[in-house]
């Protein structure tokens, strides 16, 4: 199967998301020029399709927004990667980006966790709030079923931390979400 969309509507926020873990088109728009833009990298470096609709109260702030994305893009690859027989379950990255680098370790284990350690000099980048960066993966692992461990290594502009981190973590889950050889579930219990 390996696709899946997911569409949720709540008071706050309307989200589609549609994602194929063996690639294709990646189309984003949240309204947040920054969060597109983060969104379109970690399709592009997963190698998975990605498309992402979202209409949210952003005259409030972006939070709700980025959040809820989050929860419906974890949702998504959670119904695209089934039982989760056949792939390689876990992958790591480190990503420079200019002065700034970034670490991503991914465990599709079914047990959600994250672990985030980013420090962001700048509160926001464009219409973006750093601060959502650990929400918006936090959403993201708890959805998917994933152990995600993220940390910023060092850095100076809050623009390339995070547009490291993001790229960390597409190059993680790409190795991750890769068919392995024999597509037995990589597991001593047999299931994940």
């Amino acid at each position: 199967m390996r696709n899946a969309a997911v569409e949720r509507t709540t008071k706050e926020t309307e989200i589609f998301v549609a994602v194929d873990l063996d690639g294709g088109n990646i189309s984003i728009d949240t309204g947040i020029g920054f969060f597109d833009h983060m969104l379109t990298a970690l399709a592009m470096h997963s190698g998975i399709a990605l498309t992402v609709r979202a209409k949210g109260d952003l005259h409030v702030d972006c939070h709700h927004t980025v959040e809820d994305v989050g929860i419906v893009l974890g949702q998504a690859l959670s119904k695209a990667l089934g039982d989760k027989s056949g792939i390689m379950r876990y992958g790591s990255f480190f990503i420079p980006m200019d002065e700034a680098l970034a670490f991503a370790s991914i465990d599709i284990s079914g047990r959600p966790f994250l672990v985030f350690n980013a420090q962001m000099p700048q509160a926001t980048v464009g219409t973006f709030d750093c601060c959502m960066t650990e929400e918006f993966f936090r959403a993201l692992a708890f959805n998917a079923g994933i152990t995600l461990h993220i940390k910023s290594e060092y850095g100076a502009n809050s623009h390339h931390i995070i547009e490291a981190i993001f790229k960390a973590v597409a190059h993680a889950l790409k190795c991750a979400v890769k068919r392995n050889d024999d597509g037995k579930t990589l597991s001593t219990k047999g299931v994940l």
